[in-house]
């Protein structure tokens, strides 16, 4: 099964990115030579400490290997910490549970996170987490982070006295608390199997079969 899901990611890559490298490699390369060398950026926790430290007088800000390093370093506990959680559950978890936990950690440390990054989350989280609440929650910080940064962009969001907005800094920390909250829910599934609500109905059609076979004979 391991073997399978590999092929399938490197296949679907490859898929993904071969006809773009064949047809401009060296456009093809801006993007992961931009992305490395870029500082933090919008939409990032990164950012939110670094403008912080500056609003007290000081002259700060991350350098692009420090995030890079940071970043890596957390998104591989991140795994290692899904990892355990996987070999730990009482039963075994769904590939979407796992899959929405570990794209959800690559994004909370990014060193940019654009309102269009939702679109990695959004199938696996509809398939993780199935529950309209806990979709709409996480959705409300996704609305109100969307709202925010062109806002920002566009200058409405400045103090009067300059500076950085700290209501943009407030739409980042709650969008990434939605976020979160999906985590936990999730994770809470993989420990609890009666609160995931895919589990609970394929116990419940198992036993709805059994049933049959039951009357049957």
């Amino acid at each position: 099964d391991l073997a399978l899901a590999a092929l399938g990611t490197a296949g679907a890559w490859l898929l993904a990115n071969l006809p773009a490298y064949l047809s401009g490699p060296s456009e093809w390369w801006v993007f992961w030579s931009f992305n490395s060398d870029r500082a933090a950026d919008l939409g990032s926790i990164w950012l939110v400490v670094q403008q912080a430290v500056e609003q007290t007088g000081e002259t700060f800000a991350f350098d692009p290997h420090t995030i890079n390093v940071g970043s890596w370093l957390f998104f591989g506990a991140w795994c290692i910490g899904v990892l355990v959680l996987g070999l730990s559950a009482p039963s075994t978890p769904r590939l979407a549970q796992l899959g929405f936990l570990v794209v959800a950690g690559f994004l909370l440390v990014n060193k940019v996170y654009s309102p269009q990054y939702v679109l990695w989350l959004l199938p696996l989280a509809v398939l993780a987490r199935p529950r309209w609440r806990d979709l709409l929650i996480w959705q409300a910080g996704e609305v109100l982070y969307f709202a925010a940064v062109w806002w920002y962009l566009g200058g409405f969001l400045a103090p009067a006295g300059g500076g950085d907005s700290a209501f943009y800094w407030a739409a980042i920390l709650l969008r990434l608390a939605a976020e979160l909250w999906l985590v936990a829910m999730v994770v809470r599934d993989v420990l609890r199997p009666r609160h995931d609500p895919v589990w609970v109905s394929a116990q419940e059609g198992q036993l709805t079969t059994m049933r049959s076979k039951a009357v049957a004979v």
